[in-house]
């Protein structure tokens, strides 16, 4: 298959790809994901197949009107009603009682869809003109780093899609937080942008689901993208340092070994003595979150084997960032007191 890279004014073809029943690459604001007709069961399981993702993992469907969520879904609480008025169009997902229309494919066979309404005008558009719901997670080798940009998707899946739109580098860097209402109370499955304070400031009070800071329990189905697998990792092995930066850079700096990298602040990099990847500054979630991505990637550039990661905030944005990078180390973790 020759995957087409098209520009911005050729939108037209990636539509009709899509109509026809083909997998298209688009970018959003949070990252860029791999799109196909939500209601084509076949066409969905093109998605899994490109990408090697397992077929428990369920998948987001975007939309580009509010009406679009009477016709997906079986049931819209007042709550997430609030929340799609105050931060949508954007990164926030949110899980509901599916209507039949959804396929086993897009849902995993759950009875829940996962629903959001990117702000992104590309993907906005492709949308519109198609007159499809696009069911789209990252567009990416399963479990490797998500792409917000077109030359990372290209580099995971040419030959495996039939196009990339190429809408330059994604804004946020992270995917969406994901917010589930199919219990009596809200539940955060995926921390993201919007944050939990954000999200409480206008329902109340919410749960966090165990699996953001830990692996998810054997047995247990996930009902949101990101909950169950390994995700988000390099080639290279990922270990997480917990701790202040003196014992940090302590840490890295004796462990110094051909191969070896540290996935730091700008703050620290002066004093390390191994090939430095800065994802943002301290105090910066925000560009942490849109950098440590495209950074994880420049791991492997480098041909790392190991790659020793200071540990970010968890409060906030951090929160998402910790998130994926505790995801990527496979829940390797050495504290430092």
């Amino acid at each position: 298959m020759e995957t087409k890279v098209l520009n911005t004014l050729e939108i037209n073809k990636a539509v009709d790809i899509l109509k026809s029943g083909g997998i298209v690459a688009i970018p959003t604001e949070t990252v860029y994901g791999l799109a196909a007709n939500a209601l084509d069961g076949n066409a969905v399981s093109k998605i899994f197949k490109a990408k090697g993702r397992p077929m428990d993992n369920p998948l987001i469907v975007h939309i580009a009107d509010m009406g679009a969520i009477n016709i997906l879904c079986s049931n819209f609480p007042d709550k997430a009603r609030k929340l799609t008025e105050k931060f949508w169009p954007g990164p926030l997902t949110i899980i509901l009682p599916k209507s039949n229309i959804i396929p086993d494919e897009v849902s995993a066979g759950l009875d829940t869809v996962a629903v959001r309404f990117p702000s992104h005008k590309i993907t906005q558009d492709i949308i519109k003109e198609s007159g499809l719901f696009l069911a789209a997670p990252s567009a990416n080798k399963s479990g490797s780093p998500s792409p917000t940009s077109a030359l990372h998707v290209f580099k995971d899946l040419n030959g495996k899609i039939d196009a990339i739109v190429d809408g330059g580098e994604c804004e946020v860097g992270l995917e969406s937080t994901v917010i589930t209402f199919a219990n009596d109370k809200p539940k955060l499955l995926r921390p993201g942008k919007v944050t939990i304070n954000e999200i409480e400031n206008v329902i109340g009070k919410i749960d966090i689901d165990d699996s953001v800071y830990n692996k998810l329990k054997e047995n247990v189905i996930p009902s949101s993208p990101g909950m169950k697998y390994k995700h988000y990792a390099p080639s290279a092995k990922i270990i997480l340092i917990n701790s202040d930066s003196e014992k940090y850079i302590d840490y890295v700096n004796n462990h110094k070994d051909s191969g070896v990298v540290a996935l730091c602040y700008d703050e620290d990099i002066d004093n390390l003595n191994v090939p430095c990847i800065s994802y943002g500054k301290l105090d910066d979630s925000k560009e942490q979150a849109s950098k440590i991505f495209s950074c994880l990637r420049k791991i492997d550039d480098l041909n790392a084997k190991v790659a020793y990661a200071r540990c970010p905030k968890k409060d906030g944005v951090g929160l998402a960032v910790y998130n994926r990078l505790i995801r990527a180390a496979g829940f390797e973790v050495i504290n430092i007191e």
